[in-house]
């Protein structure tokens, strides 16, 4: 389909096939990109994900010019490849997560090469392979989808996850006395990834000037956490905050603490969290991993404190160092921003994902400005 003709000329419209839920973040933002480029949308959530291309045809469906899987669905892409390729339209997917990664190697429930391992691995891999295009957040997801689960690499395409700009943009920084302490604020569901616990004994090793460490949120490891800081009156917890309170939350902190866990998927994403902290124009400290573009690892004032994997000493030499240049925190703020702007913003999911409709001889009729 060149420029949006769709079949009987109408306008492109793409599929989105399967359970899931429209308001998560990477839904969103990359609906509303799509819709600004002048796709129409339409939406189909079979009764019976592994029978939906049954219940598609009982229906009589008419074929659209592109059936999209969205993120975590993996039970839904065998029966919309069979659909699809019984009407001749081309599928794409957005994993965003593998079910083989967080299996074996985020919450290690069996090793690689077990039985169940391998079975996931194939039944996985085997998915994966029948999309004529695959989304990957990140590079290192692309390069863990082909080299593991053996996705051609002419089939992927990186396209960022982003946050949404009109919650999350530039926040003034709270005003404090000379010696008040600052906040490091970390957010989250306290998975193994996301490595609280590293954040909790960097607070126990910390020297420097007064700061308070703020995590807040809820999970498996917020038990074990609550427990190492019993005795660090500086270290605090809250529970979950809504998320469109989230910006404001964000913006009654100085520092913001990315992700700090050792497991191999963590140093495969870029989580939300340091999309939405560097929007919001907050200085951050998270791990250094090959999940960010390389220009941004190597800019010098970029916003951003990059630490090993792991390391509590690090993270808290990292904070200490911002903190001692209290004053300062503003302008790295604003860098932080500037980065996101440049790497991780919309407008770059927006060209990234047009290239990727392109590469299956897609493009919408009215290119909007998203």
């Amino acid at each position: 389909m060149l420029n949006g003709e769709g079949k009987d000329g109408r306008l492109g419209e793409i599929l989105w096939w399967g359970h899931f839920d429209p308001d998560y973040s990477r839904n969103r933002i990359l609906r509303r990109l799509l819709l600004a480029q002048g796709w129409r949308l339409r939406d189909f959530s079979p009764r019976l994900g592994p029978l939906g291309d049954i219940e598609a045809a009982l229906r009589g469906m008419a074929p659209p010019d592109l059936v999209w899987v969205p993120c975590f669905r993996q039970r839904d892409v065998a029966a919309a490849r069979r659909w699809s390729r019984r009407h001749g339209v081309p599928l794409l997917f957005d994993p965003l997560i593998s079910a083989f990664d967080k299996q074996v190697f985020e919450r290690g429930k069996f090793p690689a090469d077990s039985r169940q391992g391998r079975r996931l691995r194939t039944w996985e891999g085997r998915l994966l392979r029948s999309a004529d295009l695959l989304l990957a957040d990140t590079q290192a997801h692309a390069e863990f989808f082909c080299e593991v689960l053996g996705v051609a690499r002419q089939k992927l395409c990186v396209v960022p996850v982003g946050a949404e700009e009109e919650l999350f943009r530039p926040q003034p920084f709270p005003v404090r006395g000379p010696d008040a302490p600052l906040e490091a604020l970390f957010f989250g569901s306290f998975i193994p990834l996301q490595g609280p616990q590293v954040i909790v004994e960097a607070a126990r090793r910390y020297q420097g000037p007064p700061v308070l460490w703020t995590l807040v949120g809820a999970g498996p490891l917020l038990a074990e956490c609550r427990e190492r800081a019993a005795d660090l009156p500086q270290v605090r917890f809250e529970g979950w905050v809504p998320y469109p309170e989230l910006p404001a939350r964000i913006a009654r902190a100085d520092i913001l603490l990315g992700i700090f866990g050792t497991t191999a998927k963590a140093a495969r994403v870029v989580p939300n969290k340091v999309y939405q902290a560097a929007a919001c124009g907050r200085p951050l400290v998270t791990l250094r991993s090959a999940a960010y573009p390389p220009e941004l690892l190597a800019q010098a004032d970029s916003g951003f404190s990059w630490v090993p994997p792991g390391d509590p000493a690090a993270l808290a030499a990292a904070v200490a160092a911002l903190a001692a240049e209290r004053a300062n925190l503003p302008r790295r703020g604003a860098a932080a921003r500037a980065s996101y702007d440049k790497y991780l913003s919309v407008a770059h999911i927006r060209n990234q994902l047009a290239a990727a409709l392109t590469s299956l001889g897609l493009q919408p009729e009215s290119q909007g400005n998203g």
